[in-house]
């Protein structure tokens, strides 16, 4: 499997949403004082995700190793000049296991498969998540070119396999809210496949059901129609998950296994 150049607009900023719950649900991982690095797949044309997920994670774990992936020499070459100690650059697709040296503890490739077939999407996965130690993750999916909306699979390391543990919905509410809006930022492999009768579909209907039923009750305003409707929903549906911080910051998680 031969990897693409990406777009590589990456706008600062970009994928704080994700940062954010990270740093909060996966704070055990982050922290654990081993030598497991943090891998970002696909930084683009400047670092900038890289160096503030490095930033985040820090506070939890201040030496914590971080390496930034591309497939670009230009871009590696580039990045270079904001490497140190504990942050490298290195010039990667998916096979990284001869590259980074070392287990990982996150793996995280963001709007990096979109541009690739939908019959590659499982083999990329594969790949990247064979250097997870065990108990580390995969993160993959997709974010609007701002990030004020993303979703993202978590895939968790388990004996031999990655297994598919989330999916995690992310919006800072720039561009308002309705559950539907989801719909365009999904990961590769469901995007095309968000139709009736499929599970995200189904997941997305029941949602826009209860987002309109709070609407009807005057509540219009979009933080707190998330907040109302993500709440309901979880009272409603297994596979909802939204605790009182996920609900008031935009974030839902969605574990279709419970479905």
């Amino acid at each position: 499997m031969k990897a693409k150049e990406t777009r590589g607009k990456t706008a600062q900023g970009r994928l704080r949403l994700l940062d954010d719950y990270l740093a909060r649900y996966e704070r055990d991982l982050l922290a654990k004082p081993d030598d497991a690095v943090f891998v970002d797949v696909g930084f683009g044309e400047y670092p900038w995700t890289t160096l503030e997920a490095a930033r985040a994670f820090r506070e939890l774990n201040p030496e914590l190793a971080v390496v930034g992936v591309e497939n670009d020499a230009r871009r590696v070459e580039n990045a270079r000049e904001y490497a140190d100690a504990d942050t490298r650059f290195v010039l990667a697709g998916f096979e990284l296991a001869d590259t980074i040296e070392r287990p990982a503890r996150l793996v995280r490739a963001m709007n990096v498969l979109r541009q690739y077939p939908f019959d590659e999407v499982d083999d990329a996965r594969r790949r990247w998540s064979q250097v997870l130690c065990g108990g580390g993750l995969l993160v993959e999916g997709t974010s609007d070119k701002h990030g004020h909306i993303l979703t993202a699979w978590l895939f968790r390391r388990r004996g031999e396999e990655a297994e598919r543990e989330a999916l995690v919905f992310a919006t800072d509410f720039e561009r308002g809210f309705a559950p539907m809006m989801f719909r365009d930022w999904l990961p590769r492999d469901i995007r095309r496949k968000a139709q009736p009768g499929t599970a995200i579909r189904d997941f997305l209907d029941t949602w826009t059901e209860v987002f309109d039923e709070v609407r009807a009750e005057g509540i219009r305003q979009p933080v707190q129609a998330f907040e109302a409707s993500v709440e309901r929903l979880a009272s409603c549906r297994e596979d909802a998950v939204a605790d009182a911080w996920m609900a008031s910051h935009g974030h839902l998680v969605w574990r279709p296994h419970l479905a």
